[in-house]
């Protein structure tokens, strides 16, 4: 049998095409076969040519008898998870299969967040504080003590999913009755006020090659007032800013992360203390990796593909000018009539890449997750304060109307 790579794929709004083409093209350079599983009932016309497989990515049993039957035709070396729900499922199938790669022992650091944060604190680096929301009563008496707002989250989710600033008791009244019989899938933290950031890292054999740090240009959990946004940070770091990125390296060590890649979050507070947010092990989501692709010159998915593959291979990022990318949205809903194009946002001053996932006929409704978005844009810029005006410009240019207008 060839040597074949699995990637674990789902065909959403072209959220993840990106990343498969990276990770396609670095294997089909390498003399590697690319082998797809997709969610079951899923099409995806972009992996044609390719051997195909389908399984309900829901269900891990049915993940996990998927990639044994795979494995049982092609000689899979390394599985590559695209998105988030899938890193822990994939990290079993390795264990199965006995293939390398995140085993299922760190890959839990990564996905659950009580893990994550007692794991980060055994390492000595502070997180927020956290209790488990079994009664309304204990959350009542946690936002107490640390004072609201308070955040409520799944310990395993992503993207803001059913994630929940709480204000007031009143809200607290409100969210618990939405969060209704699945309290045990919850975890309640103290609202860390700070500048949040993001560093977004490769490894080899625990050696960090490639790390971009970045900051957000909004508050994700107010991504419902302004869509997500991200500037990359590389020039003239403050203390604090370095102190992020070596933090970052103290996570994803002290995590088991030895050859991968990582997406982490951290916040920098007023005084210089770094407290850690959250890690995943997978590439960032919406405009980040285009945004590192366009500012860095390296495509992450492909890079991390490479780095499992090749073990004398090293990116070759460049430094360039300060990019920043960020989510398209639109307060208009219902049927879309008329939407802006990305040859019509790349025509203005700054813009060097974007994508439009949605088109006229479809219907647009209110977000539920930071990831709820019509598409993405990147835009060069002289530093933070710029890009965000140039954020503000693309944002009034770009037009979405509906049968409501």
């Amino acid at each position: 049998m060839d040597r074949s790579i699995l990637v674990i794929y789902r065909p959403r709004e072209g959220r993840l095409a990106a990343q498969l083409r990276g990770v396609i093209e670095a294997a089909t350079d390498l003399g590697v076969s690319p082998v797809v599983l997709l969610p079951k009932g899923w099409e995806a016309p972009e992996v044609a040519e390719l051997a195909q497989y389908c399984a309900d990515l829901g269900d891990t049993a049915s993940v996990r008898a998927a990639v044994a039957r795979i494995c049982a035709e092609h000689r899979i070396e390394r599985i590559f998870p695209l998105f988030e729900s899938d890193v822990l499922p994939a990290s079993r199938c390795r264990r199965d299969q006995g293939i390398p790669g995140l085993m299922p022992e760190e890959a839990l650091n990564f996905r659950d967040k009580n893990v994550m944060h007692r794991r980060a604190e055994e390492l000595g680096i502070r997180v927020a504080r956290s209790e488990r929301p079994d009664t309304i009563g204990t959350v009542a008496r946690f936002a107490e003590l640390v004072g609201y707002p308070v955040v409520i989250k799944p310990y395993a989710g992503s993207a803001c999913i059913d994630t929940y600033r709480v204000d007031s008791r009143e809200d607290l009244d409100r969210v618990w009755l939405e969060m209704g019989d699945d309290r045990s899938e919850y975890r309640v933290e103290e609202f860390i006020r700070g500048t949040e950031f993001h560093v977004d890292s490769l490894l080899q054999n625990g050696e960090v090659v490639f790390e971009q740090l970045s900051q957000y240009s909004f508050s994700v959990l107010e991504y419902l007032d302004e869509p997500g946004g991200t500037i990359s940070r590389k020039y003239g770091l403050s203390e604090g800013e370095q102190r992020v990125l070596d933090l970052n390296a103290e996570v994803l060590r002290g995590f088991g992360l030895r050859t991968g890649v990582s997406h982490a979050e951290f916040f920098l507070l007023d005084d210089g203390e770094v407290v850690f947010g959250e890690a995943g092990a997978r590439v960032g989501g919406g405009p980040i990796a285009p945004a590192i692709e366009a500012g860095r010159g390296i495509n992450l998915a492909g890079e991390w593909c490479r780095l499992e593959l090749d073990p004398t291979h090293r990116p070759a990022a460049r430094l360039g000018p300060e990019v920043g990318g960020q989510y398209l949205s639109s307060t208009a809903y219902g049927r879309i009539t008329a939407i802006s194009t990305p040859e019509e946002l790349m025509a203005l001053d700054s813009v060097v890449d974007a994508e439009v996932w949605k088109s006229v006929g479809e219907v647009l409704a209110p977000p539920t997750g930071s990831h709820d978005a019509l598409g993405w844009y990147v835009c060069e810029g002289a530093g933070f304060e710029d890009l965000r005006n140039q954020f503000k410009a693309v944002r009034d240019a770009f037009r979405v109307k509906t049968a409501q207008d």
